[in-house]
């Protein structure tokens, strides 16, 4: 049986650094559709234990230590009372009540069983983010676009705030402490792992070795670091607020995974060394629950008066509900991402006009060397319409025509590999790749196995410069390499990067929350790794530091302002971001999806100047099964002596429809009346008194011609006479949450015979299990969306429940339809106790996200066929 599908362990889960590309709970894969053929399982990865967090009730920011420890100590004697095996690796008591445990599934079974513990929870890898999107090195890091984006530069020469007095903490991959941009300005810190640590190694890798000092081998955390304070005398390089003080808290070796057991020990040190602010670029995609460890621990920090700045995730290209966690912690600031205004890439010229063309160069392919101008030639017949420019279908290239030269290949029709390799056996000495829709390319000409390597230069340019040189080709056109760098125009400047991850969470509250520059940002780089110190990468783990460090001069200009008003402060004063199409074209009357950009881009110099506060920030206003109309009471607030005349109205953002995986904008929207009086199209207006409050009485009917299973959202605008301008997002679903469809393609898998019944299929043989070895029965299935809890019951021949195997809480959804969760059974149930040889049947109840487990509509169920339990 080919395998044709990701399998994913429910004791494996592996989680991304925001900045990573994508990001996912227990695979990475791309969107897929079900082919009919079922997995191969490993069984030996389904089998071995594994790290899981282990929660026992009550919230330590308010228990006291004794209080902790004495619960602590009683789940170790039941443990012991009851023959549990396990071995405990660490126990938190300032963020997270509980442990992580190295045990199997079945050994976890009868811990959940325990009294006292309310949750069990895997311990998420983490991948390096070395091994993430890094863009061309840029050479000429004089100037940030991106702070200039949200008002960084107007705060700082204009208002006087740099974050100084403001301390704040980055978990990542540790900081170049010898880099100019940070000296002296690093005061606390540690490196909880060593360069060599590896979660997922083996031997010496496993092995903690912590040091005082958090050295940063892999580049991210600098990175990081320079976006939320850099302020570097050597090249005038500034960040957001480069005066703040930073606390450094490495989680990661130099290349190897790190987990978020290693993360919250982290988190806990950021609390106890008094940072103000904490930024995390890191997060796990496809979960989004608020109740996970990281989550309630991120929550927890800003309760003790933190400011969280968490990066989204990297999901877009898979769908919607594809937030990250911890960023859909209850209180913290979940970050998505914006497209910086310029780029700075490295570039050839080109004759006869001498103009320079921005390029970006394959991965997979040496970058160009110093050259004498080489001739730039096409196919023949090639026109920048043409469809599978440069692919062997076409006929390629004759052997020889492109010798010594730089041939021009439209993209499409056939991998970039396959045309760089035609142009290769042709003789071409250079590759020039130009792309078939707006925007750059970052293309990979890396071989398959088997395959020769590609080994002459490939870059790739924008269709406009493609056509542009196309057009030359008659009369004579060279490029020459190696001249330096060029800025240009981001195609995708100001918009929502298509990688930033989609709301809404599980439980249908409203995120991301706000948007921030994230898509080719400038900072700065350890110099162990390049000399020059910069670089230039994409991601939400760059927006994040963007709010971190518009937070850090919050605070400086506003000293009293409470960690868990932030928000609401950066939120309220957000500038929208518009909806730019597959294609490129922009819609300036359709402002982006709520669901992707939160309340908008952050504008710090908005959020000096504002005065008014909105409670609540956001509205969630969950799904319209249930009513026809919603109302809310927004509280406004206003901390200055004169009174604040607002003009309110409507602004509708896209309705996202479509699919889970393929989301598609609608133009349907709902409708709003504050006070009483129609917004859309119209408007009221309210005076917000000194000192006083006002009341916004929001009523919202969702839209019924929206697509089924859709989100809607929109804004509140108010506009004042005296240019304090604010807007209170909301978020809906349209429809009944209860119907999407959770559990999608059980089945059951015979080890010994390597077969997988999917649920519908006849058993021509008797399934027969000896228990001993990996000899064991097994349930897979894919998840379609989050499910709020997952039951395995054993059954007897006559459908009788014999017992509990399991229950867990919080699952994320598969990141495709092609990855499949898979749970062993061994013949034990969660008492600890074997079931006898006989004839038996695996049920899997799934409980839907918001689902009332007293309603069988909101729970889905799988049995599997009958099979025998023949123990030898």
């Amino acid at each position: 049986m080919k395998n044709t599908a990701t399998i994913l362990s429910a004791m494996s889960l592996a989680l991304l650094l925001g900045a990573c590309g994508s990001s996912t709970p227990r695979s990475s894969t791309t969107p897929a559709t079900h082919t009919g053929q079922r997995p191969t399982m490993d069984m030996t990865t389904a089998l071995s234990p594994k790290k899981w967090f282990v929660e026992l009730a009550g919230d330590p920011t308010s228990l006291s230590s004794l209080s902790i420890g004495s619960q602590q100590a009683t789940f170790r004697a039941q443990a012991a009372q009851r023959g549990i095996q396990y071995q405990e690796l660490q126990s938190y008591h300032t963020l997270f009540n509980g442990f992580t445990v190295l045990a199997t599934q079945t050994q976890l079974n009868h811990i959940s069983t325990l009294p006292g513990v309310i949750g069990v929870y895997p311990v998420q890898m983490v991948a390096n983010p070395r091994k993430g999107m890094v863009q061309p090195l840029n050479l000429q890091p004089l100037d940030v676009y991106s702070g200039s984006m949200i008002g960084a530069d107007v705060a700082q020469n204009e208002y006087g705030l740099t974050g100084a007095g403001v301390k704040v903490g980055v978990i990542d991959t540790g900081i170049d402490a010898g880099h100019p941009a940070f000296t002296g300005r690093i005061v606390a810190g540690y490196d909880f792992v060593g360069d060599k640590y590896d979660a997922g190694g083996t031997g010496d890798a496993l092995v903690l070795h912590p040091d005082p000092t958090p050295n940063d081998c892999a580049g991210h955390g600098t990175h990081v670091s320079g976006i939320i304070g850099g302020n570097d005398p050597t090249t005038g390089y500034k960040g957001v607020a480069p005066g703040v003080s930073f606390g450094e808290y490495k989680i990661f070796g130099c290349d190897g995974t790190s987990g978020d057991d290693v993360i919250l020990l982290a988190m806990e040190k950021a609390t106890a060394d008094g940072m103000n602010v904490v930024n995390m670029s890191l997060g796990s995609g496809f979960g989004g629950w608020s109740e996970t460890p990281l989550a309630q621990a991120a929550s927890r920090m800003v309760k003790k008066g933190i400011v969280m700045a968490i990066s989204a995730g990297n999901d877009g290209a898979s769908g919607v509900y594809s937030l990250g966690t911890p960023a859909s912690g209850d209180n913290v600031i979940a970050v998505a991402s914006v497209g910086n205004t310029k780029l700075d890439l490295s570039s050839f010229t080109i004759t006869p006009d001498g103009s320079k063309v921005g390029y970006l160069p394959a991965d997979g392919a040496p970058a160009p060397g110093t050259t004498t101008a080489l001739t730039i030639t096409k196919k023949a017949g090639s026109t920048t319409a043409t469809t599978n420019d440069g692919c062997t279908a076409s006929g390629a290239f004759p052997a020889g025509s492109l010798t010594g030269k730089a041939v021009l290949i439209r993209r499409g029709g056939c991998t970039f590999y396959e045309k760089a390799s035609n142009a290769q056996k042709a003789g071409a000495a250079a590759v020039i790749l130009y792309n078939n829709a707006y925007g750059y390319l970052s293309p990979t000409v890396v071989p398959a196995a088997g395959d020769p390597a590609i080994t002459i230069p490939v870059v790739s340019i924008s269709a406009t410069d493609g056509a542009k040189i196309d057009g030359l080709i008659g009369a004579g056109v060279t490029a020459k390499f190696n001249v330096g760098t060029t800025t240009v125009d981001n195609p995708s400047a100001n918009t929502i990067d298509s990688y930033s991850s989609y709301g809404m969470t599980p439980e249908l509250e409203f995120k991301p929350d706000i948007a921030a520059p994230g898509g080719n940002i400038k900072s700065t780089w350890p110099l162990s790794l390049i000399a020059s110190g910069y670089n230039t990468i994409s991601g939400t783990s760059m927006a994040s530091p963007h709010v971190a460090g518009a937070a850090a001069l919050m605070l400086q200009a506003r000293p009293s302002l409470a960690a868990k008003d932030m928000r609401a402060l950066l939120m309220n004063t957000a500038t929208l971001r518009y909806f730019r199409a597959a294609d490129g074209t922009m819609n300036p009357a359709a402002p982006d999806y709520v669901q992707r950009q939160g309340g908008g881009m952050v504008n710090i110099v908005g959020a000096y100047n504002s005065t008014v506060q909105a409670t609540p920030e956001k509205l969630s206003l969950g799904d319209s099964s249930t009513f026809t109309t919603r109302s809310k009471v927004v509280v406004l607030k206003n901390s200055s002596a004169t009174a604040q005349v607002f003009t309110v109205t409507h602004v509708p953002a896209l309705t996202l429809g479509g699919t889970t995986l393929a989301p598609k904008p609608s133009t349907v929207y709902a409708t709003v009346s504050v006070n009483g009086t129609s917004v859309d199209g119209g408007s009221v207006q309210v005076t917000v008194p000194a000192m006083g409050e006002a009341e916004l009485n929001v009523v919202v009917t969702p839209p019924s011609g929206a697509p089924d299973k859709s989100q809607y959202g929109g804004y509140l605008s108010l506009s004042s006479t005296a240019g304090s301008n604010m807007t209170i997002p909301y978020s809906g679903f349209k429809g009944d949450y209860q119907s999407i469809q959770v559990l999608d393609d059980p089945g059951l898998y015979d080890s010994g015979t390597k077969t997988a019944y999917a649920e519908t299929d006849p058993v021509t043989t008797p399934i027969d299990f000896t228990m001993a070895g990996q000899d064991l029965p097994l349930v897979y299935f894919v998840l379609d969306h989050q499910a709020r809890t997952l039951r395995m019951d054993v059954l007897n021949s006559t459908g009788a429940t014999v017992g509990n195997y399991f229950t867990e809480p919080y699952w994320s959804r598969s990141p495709s339809t092609a990855d499949y969760y898979q749970i062993p059974w061994d013949g034990t149930l969660s008492d600890g106790s074997s079931v006898p040889n006989g004839t038996y049947k695996l049920r899997l109840k799934v409980l839907k996200a918001l689902g009332d487990p007293s309603n069988p509509a909101d729970t889905e169920t799988y049995t599997s066929q009958s099979f025998k339990v023949a123990r030898p």
